[in-house]
């Protein structure tokens, strides 16, 4: 039988006070870390901070949680002073993953709106299957990104569903074949482009071969497809022609959804078949939009973050224990070790 035992624990800590013949007196030191008449243990804090950030759970029903299940009373203001002081703790490693997200050869990157103070903002994520870093910023484009410090060093491969802004840094770019895969659906679905489909066959046919073949396709295979590829395109011209300008008013025409989706395929050919000869190259950005899924959650359970500072902590905190789940440490121990003082330790095993 497995159980468990949720209780308070109070540990009173008394100081001995000596005195010699000439009245001076000696005080003993309280442990380290013992600085009030009252306060929270490092135990509090852990929990707190843990079905705050990583759990997601309103503030208030923390605080109904401690009172319900240990007999502790906790303020709100206290849970957002302990997150406060988790993000402080945390600059050091904000920092080392910066290098370490520099120096990788592979990320993906992808943003999604949130919102402060009813006011639309943008959280930045950067990723792979080994790190993780979220960034807030009031902008969606290039100052946002350049702010996180990261991709005007990096050179490695990179992947998104191209966002424009991301083609001004130098390093090999890698576009997600789901969302072309939901674009085609659609063109084809809604728009009755036949091209559309036999696109999305055939972009699903190279991911199996790619796969069977271990990742990496021939030289002789490759080419095959991409002169498929390439003819599957040429056939969507004469279907999905080009907007025709007007020339009396000299307007640009406006271009359909599908005729913009086969002008990207056609011009990032590279980017988009980039996972059927790079064996580091995945076929989607799936992993970023994995990471970025818990925001969504966030703001759907607790809505809109109520200032900026709230952002940046859930955001640095949620990169640090994100980062330590993919390399199997657990949350609570990661948040122990932090408020603990031992960091360094952590950084250490995240080498």
């Amino acid at each position: 039988m497995i159980d468990i035992v949720i209780t308070r624990w109070v540990i009173e800590y008394r100081a001995e006070i000596l005195e010699d013949a000439h009245g001076r007196q000696f005080v003993a030191q309280f442990p380290a870390g013992v600085t009030r008449p009252v306060q929270y243990g490092q135990g509090v804090k852990v929990q707190a901070v843990y079905t705050s950030q990583q759990q997601l759970i309103p503030y208030d029903r923390i605080r109904d949680y401690f009172w319900d299940q240990c007999g502790v009373p906790i303020s709100p203001g206290s849970i957002f002073r302990f997150n406060q002081e988790a993000y402080s703790l945390l600059e050091p490693f904000e920092s080392f993953l910066v290098r370490k997200l520099v120096q990788q050869f592979l990320l993906h990157a992808d943003e999604t709106g949130i919102h402060i103070n009813k006011t639309l903002y943008w959280l930045h994520c950067l990723c792979n299957e080994n790190w993780t870093l979220f960034f807030p910023h009031a902008k969606r484009g290039g100052d946002a990104i350049k702010a996180m410090g990261v991709l005007e060093h990096f050179h490695g491969r990179l992947g998104h569903d191209h966002w424009k802004t991301y083609f001004q840094f130098d390093c090999i770019h890698f576009l997600c074949n789901a969302h072309h895969l939901r674009e085609l659906e659609q063109a084809w679905v809604q728009d009755g482009q036949w091209w559309a489909m036999k696109m999305q066959l055939l972009l699903l046919e190279i991911h199996d071969a790619t796969n069977q073949a271990g990742g990496c396709l021939d030289e002789a295979a490759a080419k095959s497809f991409r002169s498929r590829y390439r003819n599957i395109l040429t056939r969507g011209h004469s279907e999905c022609p080009p907007a025709v300008s007007n020339n009396a008013t000299a307007k640009r025409a406006a271009q359909s959804k599908s005729r913009n989706l086969l002008d990207r395929l056609r011009h990032f050919e590279a980017e988009t078949l980039r996972f059927m000869t790079d064996p580091l190259v995945p076929f989607t950005n799936n992993q970023c939009e994995n990471d970025l899924r818990m925001t969504k959650v966030q703001q759907k359970i607790s809505g809109c973050f109520r200032s900026f500072e709230g952002a940046q902590i859930f955001c640095r905190v949620r990169s640090y224990l994100s980062t330590c789940r993919k390399h199997d440490i657990q949350t609570t121990e990661a948040l122990q070790a932090l408020f603990e003082g031992r960091l360094s330790e952590i950084i250490t095993r995240l080498e």
